[in-house]
């Protein structure tokens, strides 16, 4: 087996002269060389599990036509750069270069000193596109993530719920959602200031994931707000992760600039059964603002719980005098 950190370089031709040549140019980038005799076992490597970093393709290839084998090559979604040897150059090669099926064209009578500037020339252009992407990834994710505590922001987390809302109502299985907020997060801001407070938010998410599976999704859409997304959990078991997140996460202190400080949250629980994703994070709020009114460390659950009364108020009639009660 060869160091999974050095790169793997395909060599594709039934003739020794060729692959004597060759061979010397790709030792020389320090590649792990795997050599191929037909067109057939080149294509397996290409399209196996560990594809090559390079492909150098030899049009004399026994087996498979050439231009068969580039189209099945690329027609898996291949990244790596292939580069033809070829006796001359045809106006179908010439069109495969230009639907970038082929990365480059070298003619058999070319020099070794000349293969290895044009297999240079193709993995610095490889590198170039690979490190793009890259790139382009990694900004991609960074603009889904709350840049605080590392969890999806609110407009991922609402792409999540509309994406998982659509496959449980095509599976007809179970969604359910459990949003909390901290209990009187302004006043903690005030005693302990935002840096501290900061760092309290980014420990309440790593108590957090702690609890979850791989599958669930936790996001921020607020300051002090965070959203549970959990596919397959029934309303019930949502209730009982939201009474696991009470103990686990907020009954232990926090320590932070050198205080032990206690948190709490409330906590609104609703389930999809089909509806929409704006209906559900609705009635999420709903659960959540009747926690709310309930007091700190409160659960409600939306269609499972009855919310909290208000106490009635006492008036006197202004006919009779008498005390009466009203909610």
């Amino acid at each position: 087996m060869h160091a999974p950190n050095r790169p793997t370089f395909l060599l594709a031709s039934p003739e020794p002269a060729l692959m004597a040549a060759i061979e010397p140019v790709f030792l020389s980038t320090g590649a792990h060389i795997d050599v191929v005799l037909t067109a057939e076992a080149a294509l397996e490597k290409m399209n196996g599990p560990n594809p090559p970093g390079f492909a150098l393709i030899d049009a004399n290839l026994p087996g498979m036509e050439t231009g068969k084998l580039l189209t099945a090559a690329r027609a898996q979604g291949s990244r790596f750069p292939i580069v033809l040897i070829s006796d001359n150059v045809t106006e179908e090669l010439i069109e495969r270069l230009a639907d970038g099926i082929l990365d480059d064209l070298i003619l058999r009578s070319s020099n070794a000193a000349y293969w290895q500037f044009r297999i240079d020339k193709a993995l610095h252009r490889f590198r170039i596109e690979r490190e793009l992407d890259n790139l382009r990834e990694t900004a991609s994710r960074n603009a889904q993530l709350d840049r605080l505590t590392g969890v999806y922001n609110r407009e991922a987390i609402m792409t999540t719920l509309f994406r998982e809302t659509d496959r449980v109502q095509r599976m007809k299985s179970d969604l359910s959602l459990v949003l909390f907020d901290i209990d009187d997060f302004g006043h903690w801001n005030s005693r302990l200031g935002v840096d501290a407070c900061d760092e309290l938010l980014c420990q309440i998410v790593q108590r957090t994931n702690r609890m979850l599976r791989s599958y669930d999704v936790l996001g921020r859409p607020g300051m002090d707000e965070f959203l549970l997304v959990l596919p397959g959990c029934m309303p019930a078991n949502a209730a009982t992760m939201a009474e696991r997140l009470r103990i686990e996460v907020f009954a232990t202190p926090f320590q932070v600039v050198g205080e032990a400080v206690r948190l709490s949250a409330c906590f609104g629980v609703a389930s999809s059964q089909g509806h929409s994703p704006v209906v559900v994070l609705r009635e999420a709020e709903q659960a959540l603002q009747w926690a709310k009114s309930a007091g700190p460390e409160s659960i409600q659950c939306f269609g499972l719980s009855p919310h909290p009364t208000h106490a009635p108020v006492a008036f006197l009639s202004p006919t009779t005098g008498d005390e009466l009660l009203a909610w």
